[in-house]
């Protein structure tokens, strides 16, 4: 899931059709307590971001965590930071996670700062780009592998030997291991936490205060319950399911999306313009065709290659986050449908950012000297370290893996599950929820032990219509948190609420600069 933020900017990056992360292993917490003085003795040097086209003010800098924490002489690896200053006497820092997994964060605030400026009214204002993702030792699993991907279709109904599919499922996971190097083995949310505590001190704070979004809400609980004590004022706005396994996530996502669609296309069908005509029904109808059209003839992409349904499918999600995004879907849309030109809706194909020039941090002395684990140039981000990344943690976060036995007895059924939530999704989810396969159990730590947290109060925001992360999502993690959560609902549309909604913005900020919580179960109107 990515945060409405994301989908502001758009870059011809790959879609998530194209997934293969590569065997993550997490352990979800250690006993021995190797020493880690040295990562938390760090104290960063901030200076100005270098590129084209950036905010000025915009500084730059990078924080070394270790890429084992149970072996932290093993190696390092440094994270990209960005902030913006406060205006006045800055209290300390609020750090943002703009969701993903997979999604870089010093990218999103060079794009979109503009939205947190209320906040540097007393802090400085902080992200990153997580471990494995932009230039924090991205993920990627090579050119070509989305091909062999797309060829694993477990489809038994025209022949097709799925245990044939699930073999291309391995070589692809063998491929994302060799392309993405250590970093790939400690990738996921439990490690990323442990990366945000040892950022948190190198800011100088003695607690977190943070903003997260979709995604980021994981991360956000996690450290409330790894890091309790150190939590200070921690909004989670779109919030994740902590409980749902990714065969379930993919269901509901599909649903959600679904429905974002249908949306989409009500609003559609009321502009003459509209690539799918004036009838809602049979806009969805076309949809469809549409979809198994380009899957069984695509037609060549911005650079020649192949564009397919599936590619299309992704790019339709990436678009229906938000509603600032119609207009230009409808466009793109009749764009394809009546010239076959796939620029415009290839724009959607990604979710990440790319900005004129790059951004580049100053080799400013940290720990990782040795040029192993350093930060990469903007320029050398693999384009598919998004989709990549994105399903590295989510395989590292989820400890069920069936067996190919399991797979190939139930994929009929499971095929139909999906096609029932969504015809035009279904697929799409599916092979996303495949792509863990064959590769080792993630931690069971976040499943099992994030409940019930002894820390401060959060402040959770549920968006009503949000098209990711259900709004029962939110509840039910209120419940497994316990005591400490606080639930804001948000009774508009989309996916997140601090950017869409005025009433949400103005009280996550009142809450970060000011303590101030809305009551639990309170509620912001929907707004046009």
């Amino acid at each position: 899931m990515l945060s409405t933020h994301q989908r502001r900017a758009f870059t011809g990056a790959v879609t998530l059709a194209l997934l293969g992360a590569g065997l993550p292993t997490v352990a979800a917490a250690d006993t021995d307590r190797p020493d880690l003085s040295r990562f938390y003795d760090q104290r960063i040097k901030w200076s100005a971001c270098e590129g084209d086209s950036l905010p000025k003010g915009l500084q730059c800098g990078k924080v070394t965590v270790p890429v084992n924490y149970a072996k932290p002489a093993d190696g390092t690896l440094d994270l990209a930071l960005a902030r913006i200053r406060a205006t006045g006497k800055a209290r300390g820092s609020v750090v943002l996670n703009f969701g993903g997994p997979g999604g870089p964060g010093v990218s999103e605030l060079a794009a979109g700062g503009e939205d947190f400026m209320g906040l540097t009214d007393g802090y400085d204002v902080v992200t990153f780009d997580p471990r494995g993702v932009g230039r924090s030792s991205p993920v990627s699993c090579g050119e070509g592998t989305g091909e062999s991907v797309e060829e694993a279709d477990p489809d038994t109904d025209d022949g097709n030997d799925p245990r044939a599919a699930l073999d291309v499922l391995r070589r692809a996971a063998a491929e994302c291991a060799k392309h993405s190097g250590p970093v790939l083995s400690h990738i996921g949310t439990v490690n990323a936490s442990r990366d945000l505590d040892v950022l948190r001190e190198a800011l100088g704070d003695k607690k977190l205060n943070y903003l997260g979004f979709s995604y980021g809400t994981r991360l956000g609980a996690v450290y409330a319950a790894q890091f309790p004590k150190k939590t200070g004022r921690l909004v989670l706005d779109g919030v994740d399911t902590l409980t749902e396994p990714l065969s379930e996530q993919g269901i509901v996502g599909a649903q959600g999306q679904q429905t974002a669609l249908e949306g989409f296309l009500d609003w559609c069908t009321e502009d003459i313009n509209c690539a799918f005509g004036q009838d809602t029904r049979t806009a969805r109808q076309d949809v469809v065709r549409l979809v198994d059209s380009l899957d069984e003839d695509p037609v060549p992409g911005d650079f020649g290659e192949p564009f397919s349904g599936q590619d299309l499918v992704g790019a339709i999600v990436q678009a229906l986050y938000s509603k600032e995004l119609w207009p230009a879907l409808s466009q793109a849309l009749t764009s394809l449908v009546q010239d076959g030109d796939t620029r415009g809706i290839m724009r959607f194909a990604g979710g990440g950012i790319s900005l004129p020039g790059g951004i580049t941090v100053p080799g400013d002395g940290g720990l990782a000297e040795d040029g192993e684990g350093g930060l990469v140039d903007e320029g050398d981000i693999p384009v598919d370290n998004l989709p990549a990344a994105l399903m590295a943690v989510n395989c590292a976060d989820d400890p069920d893996r069936p067996t190919a036995d399991q797979i190939t007895e139930n994929i009929d059924r499971l095929r139909a599950e999906y096609e029932a939530a969504s015809p035009v999704f279904g697929e799409y989810r599916l092979t996303q929820v495949l792509m863990c396969f064959g590769r080792p159990k993630g931690t069971t730590y976040i499943r099992d032990e994030v409940r019930d947290v002894d820390s401060p109060k959060l402040l959770l925001v549920g968006t009503r219509g949000d098209p990711a992360t259900p709004y029962r999502w939110t509840t039910e993690t209120a419940a497994r948190l316990g005591s400490s959560a606080v639930v804001l609902d948000n009774k508009g549309e989309g996916h997140t609420g601090y950017g869409s909604s005025k009433c949400v913005h103005r009280k996550v900020d009142d809450f970060l600069l000011y303590g101030s919580l809305p009551a639990d179960g309170s509620s912001c109107g929907a707004e046009e």
